[in-house]
């Protein structure tokens, strides 16, 4: 049992887990996971199979590139007001849907004649995944308690690495022996079996804490407009545009690392599609010992995240230009795999500060519009960045200018650190204040 309290230093934020069975929570915690486990593979299953497509349909780094981006984009463009929605309208059913249209659009891809049908098919993935990183994670956050943020936050991220370590492997030796359309076909049915799964267990009523509803049902009292601490503070908006330009580097790694082992180490598509995995396992484990250290120095001294996410960024920059100074070879790989442990390592300190610089009530909305920065300024800009830079200067000199991204990241953060005290102690006012009328409420309701 965790007391129900408010602490002025920490930015006042209450434990919206209270009440909830524990066992259930990490029940909850198990499909959501295995959710965005799928999310992931069906997004990046493309990757793997970059080199088949290409031969098979004369295809350019930047028409490549489009494939992959399109479906980050309209992660970016669609994450808001669908996470709007999903908080209107019930988070449980509305990631359930989700999960069905993106599987079912993967589905599309394996029957793709062209790559126009293709591209709208990937268009459609996008649109399915769209808020399912968002709300599934305030699903994640308001279970649990406050101290386990951090940590949460890096192993439900995680997820998405996983993913794309199971939809690169797995894609890749499927599409080595059975063909490219055989590699979305399997994702897209391990897509639809949790879709169908995740609202026969997991029940909307049972995940929101009783502390938070009154006698007659109702939430209690919240915040006049508490969409505004998405962006009322300095410290938050510079957050959200730093994790993003870390994952620019990422996120082009994940996409780009097939391609980049095909034609620099002459591997075939389901020996490059494996070795890419075993570098984006290294990056899944990596954020979550990430997230582990930052909750575990950040206890008592909020800050500390943001220098850990500033030191996550400028370490993997230095890594990353080493590895791709290097000559192709083990030690290079060896390089690579280090700098990608490091690299997602962001994820984790920036989701924490996100949920301490915003009000309880509206979390999700706030991951939606860290989703948003995440993907535009990351996962859709990064790769197809890098794929047009490639057709003009080759995949090894994109590569090896890429950091540089991480020294810009680092500097967006650092503005972040030195407005973080003062902006939580704003919004810590501003729900202490809040406190005694919700349990007026609360009390006068029973």
């Amino acid at each position: 049992m965790h007391i129900n309290n408010y602490e002025d230093h920490t930015g006042g934020v209450v434990d919206t887990s209270m009440g909830i069975p524990r066992l259930y929570a990490w029940i909850v915690f198990a499909l959501t996971f295995g959710l965005l486990i799928s999310d992931y593979m069906s997004r990046q299953v493309l990757n793997a199979v970059f080199p088949l497509l290409k031969q098979e349909w004369l295809l350019s780094d930047s028409q490549l590139g489009l494939l992959s981006g399109i479906v980050a984009l309209m992660v970016g463009l669609l994450t808001l007001p669908l996470s709007l929605l999903a908080d209107r309208f019930g988070r449980v059913e509305s990631l359930a849907l989700m999960a069905g249209l993106w599987s079912l659009a993967t589905l599309g891809c394996a029957l793709a004649d062209n790559y126009q049908h293709m591209l709208i098919a990937r268009f459609m993935v996008g649109v399915g995944e769209a808020a399912y990183g968002s709300v599934g994670i305030a699903v994640v956050v308001a279970i649990f308690p406050r101290e386990m943020r951090a940590t949460l936050a890096s192993a439900f991220m995680a997820g998405g690495v996983f993913g794309s370590f199971l939809g690169m492997a797995l894609g890749g030796v499927l599409a080595e022996h059975y063909g490219w359309r055989w590699a979305f076909g399997c994702m897209a049915i391990f897509g639809l079996v949790l879709a169908v799964l995740y609202p026969v267990v997991v029940k909307e009523r049972k995940i929101v804490s009783p502390q938070l509803i009154t006698a007659t049902g109702e939430k209690v009292a919240q915040i006049k407009n508490p969409l505004r601490t998405l962006y009322s503070s300095r410290s938050v908006v510079a957050t959200y545009i730093g994790s993003g330009l870390q994952l620019f580097v990422g996120g082009s790694v994940i996409v780009w690392m097939p391609s980049y082992l095909n034609r620099f180490y002459a591997m075939s598509t389901d020996k490059a599609g494996i070795t890419s995995a075993v570098i984006v396992l290294c990056s899944a484990v990596g954020t979550i010992l990430c997230g582990m250290l930052c909750d575990r120095l950040g206890k008592n001294r909020p800050d500390r995240k943001v220098s850990l996410a500033i030191g996550y960024c400028l370490l993997s920059c230095l890594i990353l230009s080493i590895a791709f100074a290097l000559p192709a070879g083990q030690l290079q790989l060896v390089m690579i795999c280090l700098g990608m442990f490091i690299a997602i390592g962001t994820n984790g300190p920036t989701s924490a500060m996100v949920a301490n610089l915003t009000h309880y009530s509206v979390h999700a909305t706030a991951f939606a519009t860290l989703t948003l920065a995440n993907n535009l300024l990351g996962l859709a800009l990064g790769p197809l960045l890098v794929g047009k830079v490639s057709d003009v200067i080759g995949l090894h000199a994109a590569f090896q200018l890429m950091p540089l991204i991480s020294i810009v990241a680092a500097m967006v953060l650092l503005f972040a650190k030195y407005h973080y005290h003062r902006d939580m102690a704003q919004l810590g006012k501003l729900q202490g204040a809040l406190h005694q009328l919700e349990q007026e409420q609360k009390h006068g309701s029973l």
